[in-house]
């Protein structure tokens, strides 16, 4: 599905709730498998999240994620640990390009048998359950911190519990955080102390709701919007302002380029900054890469340049992300410069209209190049790649008077 996106409003006004974090969700459900008496509240209705839910419950050998990278990550330590089963963990052709070693190597370490049913490195991966009696584990710290969060969740039913020592720079150290701190509202026992993370063993816990916070990466897209608007004000629901997640940065990021935010009653209110005074940013997202594809985007739009650096997670995503954007921003009249971990954005005040933005099965690609619409009109290829964590975004969009119509 192609969609025609363009906007008359320029004044927009809005309640919006978004769905559940799919990060905070992800890791809940696979708490909840290890002890059934905790009940989740708000959960993601991602694609994402629904095909963990399944692969949880289910009882098949093949158990296929399809693009749902977290899922990959989680349930190969959840499969490495499930006593007497045996499965083969498997997933798209692009889940098939990228790297698992490192994650199975640790597991491998503690203890858990899994083999490659093709490339070495990759999936799909075949994973024999084990009882795991080891606990010490060392992990490269600068990869995807789901790797980590992966060993951390599955720690508590282990025998002795998980000591895992991070190996140089630690990337995402958000994302491990929420992880610990997920774990701490069950009242299991851990530390994070310089470069080792401890979790102890605990068997059974109490029974209790859970309710998941709002996507923070969903709530990127409204930034954006508000920054490109002339007028605005957006409320979604439902956030807190000490949030565990680590893309609520974009508070303080989008401070920068002209977004007030207001919480009241777990809700946050947007409003633009009308006395803003557009200029080049700089910004660090090794905590937040997330969030890149969003701000770049806002920055062409308000005809402002950038420099973003922390990105090297980005070419293991979805798609290569940096390389996808240069590639897009190009095509909309862009001088982009991308390296392994960073991007440079020169600041132009015109921008092409009607442009297809291809998005390259990457959901972050088709809600992060939408705000523009209230620039140009632009065409977003395959824009039903939003399901895999936002389905309701163009229904969303559509409230704030955007028109999207599909073409070919």
């Amino acid at each position: 599905m192609n969609l025609l996106l363009q906007t008359t409003h320029s004044n927009l006004q809005a309640d919006i709730p978004v769905t559940g974090s799919k990060s905070e969700t992800n890791r809940l459900l696979l708490l909840k498998a290890l002890f059934p008496n905790v009940t989740l509240v708000n959960t993601s209705n991602s694609d994402d999240s629904e095909v963990m839910q399944t692969a949880l419950k289910g009882n098949e050998e093949i158990v296929d994620i399809h693009h749902a990278g977290t899922a990959m990550r989680f349930l190969t330590a959840f499969f490495a640990v499930n006593e007497g089963r045996e499965v083969v963990l498997t997933g798209s052709q692009r889940m098939t390009e990228r790297p698992i070693k490192v994650l199975v190597e640790a597991l491998e370490q503690l203890g858990a048998k899994i083999s490659y049913e093709k490339e070495v490195g990759y999936p799909p991966i075949r994973i024999k359950g084990q009882k795991i009696i080891a606990s010490k584990v060392s992990i490269p710290a600068n990869v995807s911190s789901q790797y980590i969060s992966a060993l951390m969740l599955i720690a508590p039913k282990l025998e002795n519990g998980i000591e895992i020592t991070l190996v140089g720079e630690i990337t995402s150290v958000p994302y491990i955080k929420m992880t610990l701190a997920l774990l701490n509202d069950l009242d299991i026992k851990t530390s994070f102390e310089g470069n080792v993370i401890k979790v102890y063993p605990k068997q059974e816990v109490e029974t209790k709701e859970m309710v998941v916070e709002s996507d923070w990466s969903s709530a990127s897209y409204f930034f954006s919007i508000v920054a490109l608007a002339d007028t605005a004000s957006i409320t979604l629901s439902s956030y807190k302002e000490n949030s565990l997640q680590g893309d609520s940065a974009l508070v303080e990021i989008y401070k920068q380029m002209g977004v007030n935010s207001q919480f009241e009653n777990n809700s946050l209110t947007l409003t633009k900054d009308t006395n803003f005074k557009p200029q080049t940013v700089n910004f660090e997202l090794n905590n937040t890469p997330d969030i890149a594809q969003t701000i770049v985007v806002t920055c062409l739009g308000l005809g402002i340049g950038c420099h973003l650096t922390g990105l090297h997670t980005l070419k293991i995503k979805e798609t290569d992300r940096l390389e996808a954007l240069r590639i897009e921003l190009t095509k909309l009249g862009a001088t982009i410069s991308v390296t392994n971990d960073s991007l440079t954005l020169v600041a132009t005040s015109t921008i092409n209209q009607n442009v297809k933005i291809a998005t390259y099965n990457d959901h972050r690609m088709a809600m992060a190049f939408a705000p523009l619409a209230l620039k140009v009109p632009i065409i977003i290829e395959n824009a039903e790649v939003v399901s895999k964590s936002y389905p309701d975004f163009w229904e969303d969009m559509k409230k704030l008077g955007f028109s999207a119509s599909e073409i070919n």
